[in-house]
Parts: structure tokens; C-alpha cells; sequence
């Protein structure tokens, strides 16, 4: 039975969950058998990038993934919030305000170093025995706590007069679209992610990565 890790480029509205079975049915077809597989570290159908998934004995390192820092690519398009703060919502706040590039960069470093975060209502998290994003698609109101996170270092990469796209480099826990929500309302405007691409996750980034058709 093989053991390790396979460090996929997970594409665009894969699950990461579907992308374990995809791994284990590939892994099948190799004539390999029952293998032990997991991942170390969700990522939103809508996002892209470094998603390690574990083999074997190396499942039992899984766990440890999930505590490593991460980078992130990401594109945030501002004048429209949405419930879940990505494309996949529908806009629920909406403003005229588009902050020009200086005003971006001046205010980045308010969200570098240790922060308090609220999580989106569209997350994994249990609320009272339910995952929040179940609460939420129900309709009901989902009240999260802010926690602590630490944003290592933040950039900005390219803007326009409606987007702006930005580097980031997080602590476990961290959520992107939360950050980009943050940004957007400390701008006087608001905002949702439009583009999510993880390049680092632990010591695994994209230069070790492969596409599932591989």
C-alpha cells in the first residue's frame, strides 16, 4: 500500500472531499487496492490550489496540515457584499465607493499581525450541532464569535478601479473571504472574492502540484 503525500492543483467547483474520491478511484484503477487517503486542508469548491492529500501512514500527519500556515491568492471586487462573500451569494449590501490603489495600500497593514476575525455564516463551523452554512441556507441567522488569527504578511498584487487582487499569508483558522469582506468595509466600500488560489499549504506549494487528469 502506498504511503505519502500527493499534492494536488485542485480545480475550479471540486469539493475537496470529491477530490479524495477522485484520488482513491485513480488509485483503484492503478491496480493499488484500498488505500488509506484524507486531506489536510479544505478548500471552497470555488477556490483553486495546494491541496495535499494524504496516503497511508501519512494520514496520520493529516492533522498536522491543518495547523500549517497557508498562502493565498486572492481577488476581491468591490461594490457588492454577498451572504456568502464569494460568487457563488446573493448581493445583500451594495455601494457606489471604489477605493482607489493608495487607499488599499494604505490601509493593509492594519490587517497584518495578529487580528480578531468574525468567520463567514457559510462555513464549516458547528453552531449548536449544525454546520453554520446549514443554519444559514435555511435561512436562519448565524451568529459566529470573532477569533484570533494572524495575517504573516499581506500585499497587494494588481488593482483596477473594481477589483483588486492580493497576496496573503495566514495562520490556521484564517478565512479569505472574511479578510476580503474586512478590507472592503475599512475602505468604506464593500466587497466579495471572485478569485481563491491557495500557492502554499505547509511546506507543500504549487511547483509540487498536479492536476487530477495526471
Amino acid at each position: 500500500m502506498p504511503h505519502g503525500w500527493i499534492i494536488l492543483d485542485k480545480p475550479l467547483e471540486l469539493g475537496s472531499t470529491q477530490a479524495v474520491a477522485a484520488v482513491k478511484r485513480n488509485l483503484r484503477q492503478a491496480g493499488l487496492g484500498k488505500v488509506k487517503v484524507g486531506h489536510g486542508g479544505t478548500l471552497d469548491p470555488l477556490a483553486t490550489g495546494v491541496l495535499p492529500i494524504a496516503l497511508g501512514e501519512a494520514t496520520k500527519l493529516a492533522g498536522r496540515m491543518l495547523d500549517a500556515s497557508k498562502v493565498y491568492a486572492f481577488t476581491v471586487r468591490f461594490g457588492a457584499e454577498t451572504d456568502t462573500l464569494d460568487l457563488e451569494g446573493k448581493v445583500i449590501a451594495e455601494s457606489e465607493h471604489r477605493p482607489a490603489p493608495a487607499e488599499l495600500e494604505a490601509v493593509l497593514p492594519r490587517f497584518t499581525g495578529p487580528i480578531e476575525q468574525v468567520p463567514p455564516a457559510y462555513s464549516a463551523l458547528m453552531v449548536d450541532g449544525e454546520r453554520a452554512y446549514d443554519l444559514a441556507r435555511k435561512g436562519e441567522v448565524v451568529e459566529l464569535k470573532s477569533r484570533h488569527v494572524t495575517i504573516h504578511e499581506l500585499r497587494l498584487v494588481a488593482a483596477d478601479e473594481n477589483e483588486a487582487t492580493l497576496e496573503a499569508h495566514v495562520s490556521k483558522g484564517t478565512y479569505i473571504r472574511s479578510l476580503a469582506r474586512d478590507i472592503a468595509r475599512a475602505l468604506g466600500t464593500v466587497g466579495h472574492v471572485t478569485m481563491l488560489r491557495r500557492l502554499r499549504a505547509g511546506p507543500f506549494d504549487l511547483s509540487q502540484a498536479i492536476s487530477l487528469d495526471k
